[in-house]
């Protein structure tokens, strides 16, 4: 029954789609919005002319940013890890050219990932030494519960957290500090994440002390993929209007069918409304793990703020209030203590810092991928990509980045928790950890550290229940759909470009009614060579 009510729904929106005329509104102006608008002009034949993408903020990019300057000082809110399975990621820039146009996008990142091959000499470093592959230690108890969290259904592990499924001494292996680190995990987050991170990444188990597999751009991903995606979307007469705050979405619902018919935003102070046709289609990115970021400065720390201070999850409780099937964000956006966490990023203006990486940590800038200090009182890491990280960045200036999990915790060095910190005590801390201590001021003149708070930075990673996250196109729905990081798609994981990726096709291809695959989410738990190579691996066995 559902799938004929499926079928029935896309057979509806198909008879009243007309390329030329019908339009689509775009909330929120990240990559699953950019993503969706290549998709409707691409596959669809959407007219680039009537799409619109409505953002709060003043720049596209969403949580794939990049900006600042060398003078000032360059800010990463973060940077999202890349792996030769993200089929969705790599199809989508498959059809768009680099800024140059020398090649498509997805070619230039594979051509320059054979040049750069991630292999960390360095993944730990504890008192001033680094851990080249540091042994996972794990038991045979903790070994045995891996492997029963990748076979078993979502349904029994339910909301229970991953603290719930490991004894305390998981926590404190190496196999946890460079799992955790590397995706952001805390022992409170969802076993249900945690499962499904364990089958989707299962292929790079055997590489994970050396971080082999891990994918980068040539330099950030706002100007290795933002930048490039906006251009084409420029040429085709996309409008972006920013500045934008969508305060509400009127719905239409009746036997049994949901309708989008108007959008209210805020811009530039008045209240206005966007008319929605019966044959326009509207396409919601539901909450923000950067909502309401702040940045400090050298010697500012930053604010912490909240949900009320943005337009996204606002967004979500209002159009969600009475209809489930739009999902509950109050399982995402209600537990800042356990999602919120502080990156920075560095700009060095005096290769001493860089150069005294280079011989601790045995790999050039770009090789080595996250270094971790498992003593850190944080918890941080810092990633020292290939230079230069900007397009604009001066030949004698660096750039790195970093952050820390636990947030609250005093540090070893400063004595202050990170939340509390400026980005010279950051510093200050960072060097503590590596043993700098005679070009330690040196390096602190030198530099420019930008903290930045996240308040809702690994949200989507809390514990939930089925049906907090809402399907990508409601049942019943006629014209509209969610997109993002707190939609549903089986099998996939949050925290990544693919899972917003994949989203903005899952949306686009159903409320077409399009007849395309979209590329299946890759299992290797049904590879046996992959199970063999993490199970030996998860034993330290090398081979």
């Amino acid at each position: 029954m559902a799938y004929a009510d499926s079928v029935s729904d896309a057979s509806a929106r198909h008879k009243i789609i007309d390329s030329s005329t019908s339009k689509a509104y775009l909330i929120g102006g990240g990559i699953a919005s950019m993503a969706a608008a290549v998709f409707l002009i691409r596959d669809g034949d959407f007219l680039g002319r009537n799409i619109t993408i409505l953002e709060e903020l003043n720049e596209i990019g969403g949580s794939l940013d990049g900006s600042g300057s060398a003078e000032k000082g360059y800010v990463l809110r973060g940077g999202r890890m890349l792996e030769s399975k993200y089929l969705c990621t790599y199809e989508l820039f498959s059809s768009i050219p680099t800024l140059d146009e020398s090649k498509t996008v997805t070619e230039e990142i594979f051509a320059w990932n054979e040049t750069m091959k991630t292999s960390s000499k360095s993944r730990l470093f504890r008192d001033g030494i680094r851990q080249t592959a540091p042994a996972f230690g794990l038991s045979e108890k903790h070994i045995l519960t891996i492997e029963r969290l990748a076979f078993e259904p979502e349904a029994v592990l339910g909301d229970s957290r991953i603290s719930d499924q490991f004894d305390p001494a998981f926590f404190e292996t190496n196999f946890w500090f460079m799992w955790c680190t590397t995706f952001a995990f805390q022992p409170w987050h969802s076993a249900v994440e945690f499962k499904r991170y364990l089958v989707r990444f299962s292929h790079m188990v055997a590489g994970f002390d050396r971080l082999q597999g891990i994918m980068r751009t040539v330099y950030n991903q706002y100007d290795s993929m933002v930048r490039p995606l906006k251009k084409w979307l420029d040429d085709r007469g996309v409008v972006f209007q920013t500045n934008t705050c969508v305060t509400d979405i009127g719905i239409s619902e009746r036997d049994g069918t949901t309708t989008a018919t108007r959008i209210i935003h805020e811009r530039s102070g008045r209240s206005e409304e966007i008319a929605v046709e019966a044959s326009d289609f509207v396409l919601v990115t539901l909450g923000s793990m950067t909502e309401a970021s702040t940045q400090g400065g050298m010697d500012a720390i930053p604010e912490l703020r909240g949900k009320a201070d943005g337009g996204a999850w606002k967004l979500w409780q209002k159009i969600a209030k009475g209809r489930s099937e739009f999902g509950r964000p109050s399982a995402f956006d209600g537990h800042v203590d356990r999602s919120k966490w502080v990156s920075f990023t560095t700009t060095l203006h005096d290769p001493t810092f860089l150069r005294i990486i280079r011989d601790l940590s045995g790999n050039v800038p770009g090789e080595g991928g996250l270094i971790t200090f498992p003593d850190s009182n944080w918890l941080a890491s810092i990633v020292i990509p290939h230079q230069p990280h900007f397009i604009d960045q001066p030949e004698d200036v660096s750039v790195f980045w970093g952050y820390g999990l636990f947030v609250d915790k005093p540090g070893n060095f400063v004595g202050k928790p990170m939340s509390a910190c400026t980005g010279r005590e950051i510093m200050t801390e960072l060097l503590g950890h590596l043993k700098i201590t005679t070009e330690a001021s040196k390096v602190l003149d030198t530099s420019i550290c930008i903290p930045c708070m996240m308040p809702f930075i690994t949200s989507q990673f809390l514990p939930r229940q089925q049906g907090d996250r809402p399907q990508v196109v409601p049942k019943g729905s006629r014209n509209l759909a969610f997109t993002g990081q707190f939609c549903e798609l089986p099998h996939d994981v949050v925290f990544t470009v693919e899972y917003s990726v994949r989203s903005a096709q899952t949306a686009v291809y159903e409320l077409l009614g399009l007849k395309r695959e979209i590329p299946a989410v890759y299992q290797g738990k049904f590879d046996p060579r992959v199970l063999f190579k993490a199970f030996m691996a998860l034993h330290d066995f090398h081979m």
